[in-house]
């Protein structure tokens, strides 16, 4: 980390990229009562599959970001994070029907990004916090689901021993 040269604390992401990415994954999941997708750390297990199991997806995401701020200042001056939630809203329901506007989206479909931002967004949201994301396995609390034991290990609050 020390070496990087772009000096974000992220393992591939620049600040600009996981900043856009955050203010995306809160308005597929928002805080409300309970935290949402950047609090419980989707952006943290996004930025680790990149580097692991999603390595394919390296430049579309690369892209992608950078065609989400594309657009946002085409439309409204600003990057996507700095927008407020409503102008974020409005924007990626255009990505959603595959009308954004910017060159980016010659080479990339605006409409296929978003849907790869909403199903690792879930993923991250939902998923085993030992991948980066559920910070504190919210996602599970939220839900009232029970913590789902590992497979090889007995839970002593779950199995009692017989008597005899």
């Amino acid at each position: 980390m020390a070496c990087s040269r772009n000096r974000s604390p992220w393992r591939f992401f620049t600040i600009d990229e996981a900043r856009a990415l955050a203010a995306v994954a809160d308005q597929i999941i928002p805080p409300d009562q309970d935290p949402g997708a950047s609090w419980a750390g989707v952006v943290t297990y996004i930025d680790r599959q990149l580097i692991g199991p999603f390595q394919n997806l390296q430049d579309t995401y690369r892209r992608g970001l950078a065609g989400i701020d594309e657009s946002s200042r085409q439309l409204h001056g600003k990057l996507f994070a700095d927008l407020d939630a409503r102008k974020q809203e409005e924007l990626l329901r255009r990505f959603e029907a595959g009308k954004a506007p910017g060159s980016t989206w010659t080479q990339l479909s605006p409409k296929e990004f978003f849907s790869l931002l909403i199903d690792h967004t879930m993923q991250g949201f939902y998923g085993d916090p030992r991948h980066g994301g559920n910070r504190d396995r919210i996602s599970w609390k939220m839900l009232n689901l029970p913590y789902p034991p590992v497979r090889g290990r007995i839970r002593n609050d779950q199995f009692k021993p017989r008597s005899a």
